[in-house]
């Protein structure tokens, strides 16, 4: 009789610490699937341990390029959310079946802001020939002010999936708010001493850094991994003579003999990582750091 008042008694107290007053009721994790790493990084810093985020991109290609396999497919259509970038990323999405619903378009809210872009053909890295559509410029999140739009869309649609964590939503945005908007002064108080001198970029994929700091470049199709032949370094020693730059910007650090080629043209060599695809070190934040310090050595010069 005795065991059994105290197996009862054990038992009520397990049910009066389940079900506790107060207690926080256990939330399901949001599954989060995106198409580039800035994403994934916004999405993480706002929905904190609130979502599972997922980016299957291997770390070695360029995410704006890949095509993911039919496995990956499943994955994104049995997400919750799908965080797309949009301005024409990610083509694979516009030809894939993907649930509407959990669709959302971080840059739905600034598409009257997309920069159009002449179409090019050229090799990128392991991707091999590839073309820029005659479309639209997509690395938005280089303007921080835009990033912050497009984080604004994913706290906004965590909270309509999770409206009970919407406080939490806020204040991981809040943070992230924060530190973009100090981004965004570093970057402007470096663009500014550099003021309206000539620069060249290696790729095209700076536009709207160009525009939100007025940036006076030009850009070619270069590789960090590949050596330019002749006729690319005769080409920018033309380009050179109507826009004297001294400085080229990178998305990556270029190979030793590209770095003297151009050194002999009197032009350095800047590494501005766009971070689409996960940073072997470190993560979005501390590579847009490392940006501002790369872009603040070269200018102090």
């Amino acid at each position: 009789m005795a065991a059994g008042a105290a197996v009862a008694a054990c038992a009520g107290a397990q049910d009066q610490q389940t079900e506790a007053p107060g207690a926080p009721a256990a939330v399901e994790l949001l599954t989060v699937y995106t198409v580039n790493y800035p994403l994934a990084y916004f999405a993480t810093r706002i929905g904190g341990d609130r979502v599972r985020v997922e980016f299957p991109a291997p770390p070695d290609g360029d995410p704006a390029s890949w095509a993911p396999g039919a496995e990956d497919i499943v994955a994104y259509q049995q997400a919750d959310v799908i965080l797309l970038n949009g301005a024409g990323y990610a083509g694979w999405t516009r030809i894939v079946t993907l649930p509407d619903e959990k669709l959302v378009d971080t840059s739905a809210s600034f598409a009257d802001r997309y920069i159009a872009e002449d179409a090019a053909s050229h090799s990128h890295g392991p991707d091999g020939e590839h073309s820029h559509e005659a479309e639209t410029a997509f690395t938005t999140w280089l303007d921080p002010q835009l990033a912050i739009e497009q984080a604004r869309a994913i706290r906004d649609a965590l909270s309509a999936m999770q409206p009970d964590s919407a406080a939490d939503f806020q204040a991981g945005f809040d943070s992230l708010e924060a530190n973009l908007s100090a981004l965004d002064q570093d970057f402007e108080v470096v663009f500014g001493e550099l003021g309206d001198v000539p620069v060249v970029f290696s790729h095209p994929v700076y536009q709207y850094l160009e525009r939100r700091y007025g940036i006076n470049g030009v850009s070619v199709h270069w590789e960090p991994g590949e050596m330019p032949g002749n006729d690319e370094l005769m080409k920018l020693a033309n380009r050179l003579v109507s826009h004297p730059a001294q400085m080229m910007i990178w998305e990556g650090e270029p190979m030793p003999d590209t770095v003297a080629a151009l050194s002999a043209m009197a032009v350095d060599s800047v590494v501005l990582d766009p971070c689409g695809n996960r940073p072997a070190e470190g993560d979005y934040l501390t590579v847009m750091q490392q940006n501002v310090a790369n872009l603040r050595a070269a200018v102090s010069e």
